[in-house]
């Protein structure tokens, strides 16, 4: 079955159908909303609700676009809420004497290409952006959003969503450079 009919009979209520589209879309709308929430577990509770989300809403969708683009849409609503939820709820910070076992040392050991160190560095230096530059760049770069559907999806001005992108951009090549330069001098 193509996306189209997969989605006629989601509609009608078939969950089988439904479940074929989660199949379909769900690494990348995983992917997403790792990016837009900065952590794994934060995205498996997005992801989950995004699918909830869509599910419930799903006669509502028209068709105007892809499915897969509606459920992005559902995706960043849901990170957002998600992100200010864990805002409100903040918690302590760890003891002094907390030491937290870093296996990324090991992953980055165990890879051998440029290209996947590289992904890394970047992964890591989007993770250091506040959620809302770090949200931007994500629909920007990765998922090739226009000004104007940023803007909407955030609820922002246009000009507001490429002043933020602007300065995340900005941060992360000083996040990314100064990396590099910190490796070049060990």
């Amino acid at each position: 079955m193509d996306e189209a009919e997969l989605v006629g009979a989601a509609r009608s209520g078939d969950r089988q159908a439904f479940d074929e589209l989660v199949r379909r879309t769900f690494v990348d709308t995983f992917t997403l909303a790792r990016r837009l929430t900065g952590n794994e577990e934060d995205a498996r509770d997005v992801v989950q609700e995004a699918y909830l989300r869509a599910w419930k809403g799903i006669e509502k969708f028209r068709g105007e676009a892809a499915f897969s683009t509606w459920l992005y849409r559902i995706t960043a609503n849901a990170a957002a809420s998600n992100v200010a939820r864990r805002r409100r709820h903040r918690a302590e910070p760890f003891a002094d004497d907390f030491e937290p076992v870093d296996d990324r040392a090991e992953e980055v050991v165990s890879q051998g290409a440029e290209s996947a160190e590289a992904l890394d560095r970047i992964s890591a230096a989007l993770d250091e952006l506040p959620a809302k530059l770090r949200g931007v760049v994500v629909l920007k770069d990765v998922y090739g959003m226009s000004h104007e559907a940023i803007a909407e999806e955030l609820g922002i001005s246009v000009s507001a969503a490429k002043v933020r992108l602007h300065r995340a951009r900005r941060r992360l090549r000083d996040v990314l450079y100064d990396e590099g330069t910190q490796a070049h001098a060990v």
